[in-house]
């Protein structure tokens, strides 16, 4: 996953920015939104935090966002250490911890029922490219374990594989940041660093795209529960692999 200014932070050194503190703290999205232009385009207005009746009333993906605060600081402060555009080998890092993570969730892609509530799904995967980077940066081809999700029968339900996607698709929003400082490294969208290419109507479109099927989605009080225990798990099983790969 792309993770913009944390990886940005992290290679420059400088500390991170305070977000206020109080009952109107602003929630922010998946692995921080941090590009003003595809912050404008969202249109979105600050979410606060104030009693759980106001984050019940939230739509889906700002409840995700809200869900998700605690998980999400973790793992921006360990990856902010990891400074790992500084160097070639830290950004080959990063990409294998990219690589373990899509490959984990990469059958979800295929799932008819998430297809359906997702229009345009298979075409947002991003483990072919990722594989291809690693080629590029001459790895190995890795000797997976198996992966966390699987399709068919032993597919996770649709709720939880939903916070695991918002997930994903967070993370393109800083892609165009870490495009720039890959590209610095002698990296393209055609060489190391194709998994960071925009897609053609940019990545704002493709969150506002996303997050609008998935506040359609009609979820029970427990499928949206299960939802934000995915979203959580997920951002947990990329602090596991930003841990054993940074350590």
């Amino acid at each position: 996953m792309a993770f913009a200014e944390a990886m940005i932070r992290g290679t420059s050194n400088r500390p991170p920015s305070l977000a206020p503190r109080g009952p109107t703290e602003e929630v922010r999205l998946p692995f921080r939104k941090v590009v003003a232009p595809i912050s404008a385009a969202m249109h979105c207005p600050a979410v606060t935090r104030n009693t759980r009746m106001d984050v019940i009333d939230l739509p889906l993906s700002r409840r995700l966002k809200a869900s998700t605060h605690a998980t999400h600081d973790r793992l921006d402060q360990s990856i902010m250490a990891a400074a790992s555009f500084a160097t070639l080998d830290g950004y080959r890092r990063f990409v294998r911890v990219q690589r373990a993570f899509h490959r984990d969730i990469d059958a979800l892609y295929k799932v008819p029922a998430l297809r359906a509530l997702l229009p345009g799904l298979d075409e947002r995967r991003r483990l072919p490219l990722i594989d291809a980077d690693l080629a590029d940066l001459g790895e190995p081809p890795a000797s997976d374990a198996p992966p966390l999700m699987e399709g068919g029968e032993r597919a996770p339900d649709v709720a939880t594989a939903l916070g695991w996607l918002y997930v994903a698709e967070g993370s393109n929003l800083g892609a165009a940041l870490l495009r720039k400082e890959a590209a610095k490294l002698g990296l393209s969208d055609t060489h190391g660093a194709r998994h960071l290419a925009p897609a053609a109507d940019g990545p704002a479109s493709q969150w506002r795209d996303f997050t609008s099927a998935l506040d359609a989605a009609a979820l029970t009080d427990a499928e949206v529960e299960r939802a934000i225990a995915g979203a959580n798990a997920a951002f947990a099983r990329v602090q596991t692999l930003v841990d054993a790969e940074f350590g």
